[in-house]
C-alpha cells in the first residue's frame, strides 16, 4: 500500500477568484439574455450595492450575493492589471 506523505496545499486566493469569476459570468449572461447592458447594471450594483440593478433571471441575483462587492472590485481590478 503506497501512502502519499505529501501535503496538500490549499490556496483560497485561487478558488475565490475563481468563483467570483464564474459569478461574474453567469450574472453578466442572465442581464444580456433578459435585454440589459451588462456592464452599466454590474457597476451600478458595484458602486450602490443596491441588487436590484440584477435580474433575478437565472437566480442571478442570488447568485450575485455569494460574493461581497468589495471582492468582486479585487478581482476586477487584479484582473485589469494582469492584463
Amino acid at each position: 500500500m503506497d501512502r502519499n506523505n505529501n501535503t496538500t496545499k490549499f490556496d483560497f486566493e485561487i478558488d475565490k477568484s475563481r468563483q467570483v469569476r464564474n459569478i461574474l459570468k453567469e450574472v453578466h449572461e442572465a442581464l444580456q439574455e433578459k435585454g440589459y447592458n451588462p456592464i452599466s447594471q454590474l457597476v451600478g450594483y458595484i458602486l450602490s450595492g443596491d441588487p436590484t440593478y440584477i435580474t433575478s433571471h437565472k437566480n442571478a441575483r442570488s447568485i450575485v450575493n455569494r460574493v461581497e462587492r468589495d471582492e468582486i472590485i479585487e478581482e476586477l481590478v487584479k484582473s485589469y492589471l494582469e492584463k
